[in-house]
């Protein structure tokens, strides 16, 4: 992958994504961390995270939860920049 020059807010992003090895749902790294939905969607499409589906109990029901995981690209891009 070519040099990628992150943003603050991406930056931030994929620190936390970095932190969280199951990833995070798209709706706590929104809501609990003030990101966009546009920040996330470009992190995506650049390769630099990934949406991985799995499932969760929730109130005795199995349930279909969509996660935003780091990628080796982003973690490359992290490195890249410290």
């Amino acid at each position: 992958m070519a040099d990628v020059h992150l943003s603050t807010e991406q930056r931030r992003a994929l620190c936390l994504l970095l932190n969280a090895p199951r990833g995070l749902t798209a709706v706590a790294l929104m809501r609990g961390n003030g990101f966009t939905s546009d920040l996330l969607t470009g992190l995506v499409r650049d390769g630099l995270a990934e949406v991985v589906t799995g499932t969760a109990r929730a109130g005795g029901r199995t349930i279909q939860v969509d996660r935003v995981r780091i990628t080796e690209a982003g973690r490359d891009a992290l490195a890249g920049e410290g």
